[in-house]
């Protein structure tokens, strides 16, 4: 059985980017959405690792992600951090579905 090791990366660059926005702007909102999605994440790697059919959780947190992300910096125009979430959130989507 293989390791999702992109999964969980994914998972501990949300963490990372929440804990970043908090540190930075003080921002709650990040470092809770970062936690959550991050530890949804991790869960859904985990999964996969050991079931690779069973990837429903990590294609909805992605997903989720992708979508809001996605609003934020069509909305914002701002590439740090709605474009780089939003981008890094659809590739593993994209991920997911192909795998």
């Amino acid at each position: 059985m293989a390791v999702d090791w992109l999964g969980f990366a994914y998972a501990a660059a949300l963490v990372f980017g929440g804990f970043v926005g908090y540190k930075r702007k003080g921002s709650v909102v990040s470092l809770i959405a970062g936690l959550f999605f991050g530890t949804a994440s991790a869960y859904g790697a985990l999964r996969i690792t050991l079931d690779p059919q069973n990837y429903g959780i990590s294609l909805l947190s992605a997903g989720v992600l992708a979508a809001v992300m996605g609003m934020r910096f069509r909305k914002s125009g701002k590439l740090m951090p709605a474009g780089i979430m939003a981008g890094l959130s659809l590739l593993m989507v994209i991920r997911i579905l192909i795998f």
